[in-house]
């Protein structure tokens, strides 16, 4: 069975665009093969700046010989619908053959199609692939047709087993596939012929190419590491520049540099973001954590051992950093001035173009981080000093040149101005978390704001109905949700939820309604000092309406600002909270929480206290892994069934109390003192919110309801004993259903 080697080389790959390639190459290459009838045992790619390479291991020598039997229309039918089956069988007419079927007789065709060589099918399939390939850019150059990323410069394209290596017979635009490849463009470019993949990999790497961008990765990660000992230094571990630097490089010559003592004062981030974004280079820091020295990846090894190499890497990254320190001086200024310039300059910044400007945003973020600062243990004031300064430094110079600093200068500017670091920590902080793996802020301040930008971007696409439809998320709010829910957890916040969005989509709609006037606002201003104060928007609204219909005011009316706002609202607001509990199944459900242990909590009243829901749902989860607890589910769907059928039946709710007087046997008796034992236990544990210990005195009751079942007759011949047991069983439901609507647990 032979192996098959291919190579396209050409100019430089984009390093971004190299992993995928090679990936697309494997895929499309050996699904081809597959569709043609050449199965394989194994096939992987690899990438260099230069070359796309895919090896091919256990390839069947030739594709097996296939007799296929196809039926066709009934004998006797028209000879279009013949001729159309005679075409896409490719058979004549005297190859048919009748058979007889239940239906009566039809025509058969038998199609044999013999095997083709490999190397046959390889050509073609090569050279789909090649002209089909799904680059992001690609381009064409000299007369040819053919497009790739750069000009495509060879093919090497073999097939290899005992007997030797052949040459697949191939020609694209001009470029006929042969067994030859070049070293390293410049240290090593002279051609030279392989005969199977290791020859080739071997032979590379005497030619200065390390194929694996694996092992090119860990050479550079090990002579960086062994560099930065040597001189008393830690590298700053970076795998995504890591990964970039070596698809630049064949033959990765890392050399360690200086950075000009002028700029050693800048704060480290500076330092680290100007040479990764500009210059590729890795930072090396003291163990003050100052970063004093860089590391850098050339692609050539030369007589002076890089001296020469680094002189200019060092020269231009000195240009580049009296770049980054002035705009650190300006910024300075500005910060230990008057930060005002710029949170006044952030009201002629657009943050969307129907949720007004940045400065406005702010605003709402603010007023909303002083609401908030109780629940989360924070000062008022002090949140909302925070939160009028956090994005400040959006209008900084450095800001605007690294983006990617926001927040971090941020803390910088704000300690410069003279504020409390607590302060100053939040601008950094409260972004977080911006991912499942970006730690959650802890400090109180930072989680306020934190919460209060998250929710003021959620509750304002809501009530633009930009919301997340499908797989689009332009504005990334499932991750702003995410966000919410992790900052709540791993803080263990007690947050009303419902009512803090309540507030934020009211500030969201009064904003939004620019043309209302005075009396409108003030109604409306009303309405979030009743939330503020009542925490529930329905009975807000109801209040304010009340008294403004006893002044008769026209605020009231139908179809005014007030009534529109009023009945709008809510439903803005529980639609979102539905969009809330979703993302939180599927963050429970990654803490392998059952998604129906999940819906049974979330049907409970107060759902929309996460911090309270996650508890419901755990302690019901750690219950339903004992047989106590799965089978007093069961014990109370059986309880609720009978109950659900009886109620349906005679028209009327059992729910007026049982009465013990009445019971006749002993586990009748029994199941009555098991709740009055029991259910102050379970009061008393959900007072506490204590739902582990609830959960576990509902599964106390557990052998009462079994024996009950077992010995008792619910629907008795007597209507008194009837009614009563039935009363006894709503009692069953009432005690068991108090943490969770256990209806919905599956099973």
């Amino acid at each position: 069975m032979p192996d098959l080697l291919i190579e396209l080389m050409s100019e430089e790959i984009p390093a971004r665009m190299q992993n995928r390639a090679a990936e697309d190459l494997k895929k499309r290459v050996t699904d081809g093969l597959v569709e043609a009838g050449l199965t394989y045992g194994a096939a992987h790619g690899a990438s260099t700046p230069r070359r796309l390479t895919l090896a091919v291991e256990g390839l069947l020598a030739a594709s097996p010989d296939v007799r296929e039997e196809r039926k066709g229309p009934k004998v006797g039918a028209p000879d279009k619908a013949i001729e159309g089956f005679l075409r896409g069988a490719g058979v004549a007419r005297d190859m048919l053959e009748e058979r007889d079927t239940p239906k009566g007789a039809v025509y058969f065709a038998t199609i044999e199609k013999p095997g083709r060589a490999a190397a046959d099918i390889v050509a073609e399939v090569l050279e789909q692939v090649v002209r089909n390939f799904p680059w992001p850019k690609s381009m064409r150059w000299g007369t040819g047709s053919l497009r790739w990323v750069r000009p495509l410069q060879s093919i090497l394209c073999i097939l290899s087993d005992e007997a030797g290596a052949s040459v697949v017979p191939l020609e694209i635009d001009g470029i006929v596939a042969g067994d030859q490849t070049q070293g390293h463009r410049f240290m090593a470019p002279a051609a030279f012929s392989v005969v199977s993949f290791n020859d080739y990999e071997a032979k590379l790497k005497q030619a200065k190419v390390i194929l694996s961008p694996a092992e090119r990765g860990d050479h550079i990660h090990a002579e960086a590491v062994n560099l930065a000992f040597a001189a008393g230094l830690e590298l700053v571990e970076d795998k995504g520049l890591l990964a970039e630097v070596a698809a630049l490089v064949e033959w990765p010559v890392v050399l360690m540099g200086q950075i000009g003592a002028d700029f050693l004062s800048l704060p480290p981030e500076v330092l680290q973001t100007s040479m990764r974004e500009h210059q590729k280079f890795f930072s090396l820091r003291d163990k003050a954590g100052k970063i004093t020295r860089f590391i850098t990846v050339a692609n050539v090894e030369t007589p002076d051992q890089g001296a020469l190499v680094l002189a200019g890497y060092e020269s231009v990254l000195s240009a580049r950093l009296a770049d980054a320190r002035f705009f650190w001086d300006n910024d300075l200024r500005v910060a230990t001035s008057d930060m005002n310039v710029w949170t006044q300059a952030l009201e002629n910044v657009t943050f969307h173009g129907k949720l007004g400007s940045q400065g406005e945003r702010i605003r709402r973020i603010a007023a909303l981080a002083r609401e908030l600062a109780p629940v989360c243990g924070a000062d008022a004031d002090k949140a909302e000093t925070a939160a009028l300064l956090a994005k400040a430094d959006l209008s900084s110079e450095m800001v605007y040149e690294f983006p990617e600093l926001q927040g971090v200068m941020g803390r910088y500017y704000i300690e410069a101005s003279g504020q409390d670091a607590e302060i100053a920590a939040v601008a950094e902080e409260h972004y977080s978390p911006l991912g499942p793996s970006d730690d959650v802020p802890s400090a109180p301040l930072s989680v306020c704001v934190a919460l209060a930008d998250k929710l003021d971007t959620l509750t304002g696409f809501w009530a633009i109905d930009e919301k997340p439809t499908g797989s689009k998320d332009p504005f990334a709010l499932r991750r702003a949700v995410l966000g919410v829910i992790r900052l709540v957890l791993s803080n263990d916040l007690r947050l009303p939820l419902d009512q803090y969005v309540d507030r934020q989509l009211l500030r969201h709609k009064i904003q939004l309604n620019g043309d209302a006037d005075e009396q409108d606002l003030a109604a409306l201003r009303d309405i979030l000092a009743e939330i503020a104060e009542h925490g529930v928007f329905g009975a807000a609204v109801q209040t304010v309406m009340d008294k403004l219909r006893n002044e008769e005011q026209p605020e009231m009316k139908e179809g005014s600002l007030l009534r529109t706002i009023g009945d709008l609202v809510p439903d803005l607001s529980t639609d979102l909270l539905v969009f809330v509990h979703d993302r939180l199944k599927g963050f429970l459900r990654d803490q392998d929480v059952r998604h129906d242990i999940i819906d049974a909590c979330i049907a409970m009243p107060g759902n929309d206290d996460l911090n309270q829901l996650v508890k419901r749902a755990r302690a019901l989860a750690g219950a339903l892994e004992t047989d106590d607890g799965a089978n007093l589910v069961q014990g109370f769907k059986r309880a609720n069934n009978i109950l659900a059928q009886a109620e349906e039946k005679d028209g009327v709710e059992y729910s007026y109390g049982a009465d013990v007087k009445f019971a006749e046997t002993d586990s009748e008796k029994a199941l009555f003192a098991a709740l009055e034992a029991g259910e102050p236990k379970i009061e008393a544990a959900l007072k506490a919110e204590d739902f582990t210990t609830a959960v576990s005195e509902m599964a106390a009751l557990r052998p009462s309801i079994d024996a009950f079942f077992e010995d008792v007759k619910v629907n008795a011949d007597s209507e008194v004993l009837r009614r009563n047991r039935l009363n006894l069983l709503n009692h069953v439901r009432k005690a068991c259903g108090q943490v969770a609507d256990l209806t919905r647990i599956e099973g």
